[in-house]
């Protein structure tokens, strides 16, 4: 089954699509989604497509991707030198490539691998995340969508299971940050967010790189001799990677796998820790040796986490990222990762943020990010401080003196639970606040007001919240209480959070 002529992949709207058929789609905006491909396979897919159409058109003219199915096919053939089998699925010469699958050099022992979810890279104790090996009805699409999950971003698998080349060591992950246009329920249009992406790392091909632009490519085309590693210096910076050993077999009419170990990662690129130019990478630049960004267990894209990206603070934001291009229309930031702890992940991490049309059209849109998002944080900082302070008083029978650590740690839940508000609500009211600064100091101080009135309605609520679960005996409850509520807001109005609400 090739991929260049048989129609594997289906969309929604329409009926399913060859490659290049899918390639034209996008480019006329055709495609609204993608019917079979789960939710961890979005980033690898996304940026698959795009790697891959950038390197086909890296020597066209002109820079609009063309919208004819023919032209895609002589483009993809073009990248491998008119052979077909690196575009097919099963291919029975093993010495030859298969579609992400690297020829077999011979002498390894295979290991079989009855379904795509098994060879796909989510690794879990629990299996809740995605049940494993469950797909007894897999279509050729979903090996598709395996492959290209497993062979672009997998990590370190234990012995002889190594990960790919663009993340700081096999335990991380291939973050994606970026921006894309808003589609249907405020998720990214796959065809808008593809033009866009494409666009952008077509006019970055001359950036400076420490990788070599026209080397390498297509890595699962060459030769992968037992223990021979592809220097990372010599790979195109769009290179489309494989980092495992993989060959799809027939077996009564049904696709199946067979994988085999590696001596050795397939690119050398330790020292890189990850920083290989990828498009849609966070680079970390706090330490004198910038690193990519590590989602490590029980990590994720917390509203923090995601100020510091977005406002370059300690990071530097991947060209997909960007604040400072043109949009048309509404935006959403994506940004996913998988978790991984040692050898297993934590779940998928997904964060979409809506971003308005009238955000973008603010003036000097990063900096003000940058002033308005370290106001907020602030302003989380002093709430937090006043419920903690209030709860611990609570806790300690509302005796002042006796409030210490161990009555401050009972604030722990209603404090985790006022950064959870802070966190579903940080980025409506950044943007309203951004938004202000256009409309003047009346709307300014309004909007800060808003944000401020906001957390602290949530901290007497939680402190509510607190009376009723941290314990204080009964005797000293009623002063207890009295004094939690006056501390908290002696506290909030003394931090100036006070100015709209009323004690």
């Amino acid at each position: 089954m090739s991929l260049l002529t048989d129609p594997v992949i289906s969309v929604e709207p329409g009926a399913s699509c060859t490659l290049p058929g899918l390639l034209s789609a996008l480019a006329r905006d055709e495609v609204r989604s993608f019917l079979r491909l789960r939710a961890h396979q979005r980033a690898a897919w996304h940026m698959f497509l795009v790697q891959l159409a950038a390197l086909a058109m890296d020597k066209m003219p002109d820079a609009e991707p063309p919208r004819e199915v023919a032209v895609w096919r002589e483009l993809l053939l073009s990248l491998t030198d008119g052979a077909a089998e690196p575009w097919t699925l099963v291919v029975k010469d093993r010495s030859r490539p298969g579609f992400l699958q690297p020829p077999d050099p011979g002498k390894l022992k295979w290991d079989p691998v009855a379904m795509p979810d098994a060879l796909d890279l989510l690794i879990t104790s629990k299996n809740h995340d995605l049940k494993v090996a469950v797909a007894d009805n897999a279509a050729p699409e979903d090996w598709v969508y395996a492959l290209v999950s497993l062979q672009t971003s997998e990590g370190y698998g234990g012995r002889g299971n190594f990960g790919i080349a663009r993340m700081n060591g096999g335990s991380s992950s291939r973050a994606m940050l970026g921006l894309a246009p808003a589609g249907a329920g405020g998720r990214p249009d796959p065809s808008s967010w593809w033009r866009r992406d494409l666009d952008l790392v077509l006019r970055n091909r001359n950036a400076p790189t420490v990788l070599t632009r026209g080397g390498p490519a297509l890595l699962w085309t060459l030769p992968w001799p037992e223990g021979r590693q592809i220097p990372v210096s010599d790979m195109d910076p769009l290179a489309i990677e494989v980092c495992r050993r993989i060959r799809l077999t027939e077996v009564d009419g049904a696709i199946r796998a067979e994988r085999a170990a590696s001596k050795a990662a397939r690119v050398a690129a330790k020292e890189f820790a990850g920083v290989l130019d990828d498009p849609w990478a966070p680079v970390s630049v706090k330490d004198a040796s910038p690193k990519a960004l590590t989602l490590g267990e029980g990590g994720r894209f917390h509203y923090r986490r995601m100020v510091e990206l977005l406002s370059e603070k300690d990071w530097r934001a991947p060209p997909a990222a960007r604040l400072d291009g043109a949009a048309a229309g509404d935006m959403v930031v994506v940004a996913e990762a998988l978790a991984r702890g040692n050898s297993k992940t934590d779940g998928l991490q997904s964060r979409i943020l809506p971003m308005p049309a009238r955000v973008w059209r603010a003036k000097d849109l990063p900096a003000r990010l940058s002033t308005v998002a370290e106001a907020q944080l602030g302003e989380i900082k002093k709430a937090d401080a006043a419920l903690r302070e209030a709860v611990a008083l609570y806790a300690a029978g509302g005796d002042y003196e006796s409030v210490g650590k161990p009555q401050r740690l009972r604030a722990a839940e209603a404090r985790a639970r006022l950064d959870a508000f802070a966190d579903r609500v940080f980025f409506n009211h950044l943007w309203a606040r951004i938004t202000a600064m256009e409309q003047g100091p009346d709307a300014q101080t309004a909007a800060t007001r808003a944000f401020r009135a906001a957390l602290v309605e949530t901290a007497r609520t939680e402190l509510t919240r607190a009376f009723g679960t941290v314990p204080c005996a009964r005797i000293h409850a009623p002063r207890a209480r009295t004094r939690a509520r006056s501390r908290l807001e002696s506290a909030v109005r003394k931090a100036d959070l006070l100015e709209t609400t009323n004690a």
